[in-house]
C-alpha cells in the first residue's frame, strides 16, 4: 500500500498507512502560510479491500465549517470524480471505500490541472475570435495569461471574467472553460448577441503557482490574491498587479471574480453595495442580472449567501469591490459550493465539476441581459 502526492497540486502528508483500516493523514500548509483545506492524493493498494482513511487535525484548517456535511471526492481515471461518504467528528474527516482498482484518486473537489490549463489556453486561442497575451510572470516563473475575445472598437463593452485567486477553488477554472467553449462557439446565439456588442477579457487561472503547488488559497509566497488588489506589487502579488494594469489599458464595464465557497452549500453571488461610489445605476444593474440568472438556471439563489457590507464598509483589497470602486462598474464575486447545491442535491457527485462547467455557460447567458445597460 502506498499513498503519494508528488504531482500537479497534490497535498497530503502521510502520518500511518501500514493498515488498511487506519490510514492517518494531514493536510500541509500552503507554503508561508497558516491556511490549509486543500487535498489531492493517490492511494496505491489491493483491490475490493476495505480501507478506512483519516484527515486528522482540521478544526485547525482554514474553514472548520467547511467540513460538516462534506463528502470527499475520488476517481480512478481522474476523468469521473464521484463523492465517498464521508463523517466529520472531532477534528476529523473520515470515510471508507473498497477500491475497485489498484489506483485511486481522492481529492477535496474535481482537480483542474496546470497541464489542462494550457491545453485550454491553446484550444482558445486557436479559435479566430481568440488572441492570447502573456502579460508577465509569476513568483515560480509561470505565465499570466488572458485570453481577449472579439474584435475592440469605442462604442463595445469590456467585460472580465477572472478565475481561480484562491487555487483550491478549482471550481471556478471549471466554470470558465464551459463559459468558453459556450462563447466561442460560432453557432451559439448568446455568444453572437455578446461579441457584437462586447469584449471579454478572460483570465482562466489568477494563481497558477498556488494551483501547481497545492495550495488552498494563496500564491508561491503564501500571499492571498484577493486581499492584494488596493496595493499590488510584483515582488508579492504579482498576478494581481499585471491583472490590474491590463484592466486599466483595456478599460471595464464588468468583472465577474469566480470562487468556491467551504462552508455555504449554494450558488450564489456578493455585490459591491458597500463600495463609497455604490448608487442606484450599480443596484439596478445587480438586480437585473441576478434577476436573469434565477431566470435560466435553477442551480442559482439569492436567499442564501455572505452578509451584504454596510454603506462605504467593502473591504477594497478585494477585487471585485476594488474594479467596482475604480471603474464604477457591475461586479460580482461568484460562488459555488465545495459541497453540494443543497437545492438540487446529487448523492453521487455533490456539486461537481461538470455542474461547474454549466453554470459558467448559464453565466454567460445571463450577461446578455444586462450588457447594453453597462455605460
Amino acid at each position: 500500500m502506498k499513498i503519494s502526492s508528488n504531482f500537479d497540486s497534490g497535498n497530503i502528508k502521510v502520518i500511518e498507512a501500514t493498515d488498511p483500516l487506519n490510514i492517518q493523514l494531514e493536510i500541509n500548509k500552503d507554503h508561508q502560510s497558516e491556511f490549509y483545506q486543500w487535498f489531492h492524493f493517490r492511494l496505491e493498494t489491493t483491490p475490493y479491500q476495505l480501507h478506512k482513511l483519516n484527515i486528522n487535525e482540521l478544526e485547525k484548517s482554514a474553514y472548520p465549517d467547511g467540513w460538516e456535511g462534506y463528502q470527499a471526492v475520488a476517481s480512478y481515471d481522474r476523468q469521473t470524480w464521484f463523492r465517498v461518504p464521508s463523517s466529520y467528528e472531532n477534528g476529523t474527516l473520515s470515510f471508507e471505500i473498497e477500491p475497485e482498482c489498484g489506483s485511486v484518486y481522492f481529492a477535496y473537489f474535481a482537480p483542474y490541472s496546470y497541464e489542462r490549463h494550457l491545453d485550454l489556453l491553446s484550444w482558445a486561442q486557436s479559435q479566430g475570435a481568440c488572441q492570447l497575451e502573456t502579460l508577465g510572470e509569476t513568483l515560480d516563473g509561470r505565465d499570466m495569461s488572458v485570453l481577449k475575445i472579439g474584435e475592440p472598437s469605442e462604442d463595445k463593452k469590456n467585460i472580465w471574467i477572472t478565475a481561480r485567486q484562491h487555487p483550491g477553488e478549482t471550481m471556478a477554472q471549471w466554470y470558465v472553460e464551459g463559459l468558453l467553449h459556450k462563447l466561442l462557439d460560432d453557432e451559439d446565439p448568446h455568444a453572437a448577441a455578446l461579441l457584437s456588442k462586447a469584449v471579454f477579457y478572460i483570465v482562466p487561472n489568477m494563481n497558477p503557482d498556488g494551483s501547481a503547488r497545492g495550495h488552498l488559497r494563496t500564491n508561491a509566497k503564501g500571499v492571498n490574491l484577493n486581499r492584494e488588489w488596493q496595493t499590488p506589487s510584483m515582488e508579492n502579488s504579482p498576478e494581481v498587479y499585471l491583472v490590474l494594469n491590463k484592466m486599466r489599458e483595456a478599460g471595464l464595464d464588468m468583472h465577474l471574480d469566480i470562487h468556491g465557497d467551504e462552508a455555504i452549500p449554494y450558488n450564489f453571488v456578493a455585490g459591491s453595495e458597500g463600495i463609497p461610489s455604490y448608487d442606484a445605476r450599480l443596484k439596478g444593474l445587480e438586480d437585473s442580472f441576478k434577476a436573469a440568472l434565477l431566470t435560466i438556471t435553477p442551480e442559482f439563489q439569492d436567499e442564501h449567501g455572505y452578509p451584504k457590507d454596510e454603506p462605504g464598509q467593502a473591504n477594497l483589497t478585494v477585487g471585485s469591490s476594488a474594479t467596482a470602486e475604480e471603474f464604477k462598474a457591475l461586479t460580482y464575486t461568484v460562488e459555488m459550493p465545495f459541497k453540494d447545491n443543497n437545492d438540487l442535491p446529487d448523492p453521487d457527485y455533490g456539486w461537481s465539476d461538470r455542474r461547474s462547467y454549466q453554470f459558467g455557460q448559464d453565466t454567460l447567458a445571463a450577461i446578455v441581459n444586462v450588457v447594453d445597460n453597462l455605460r
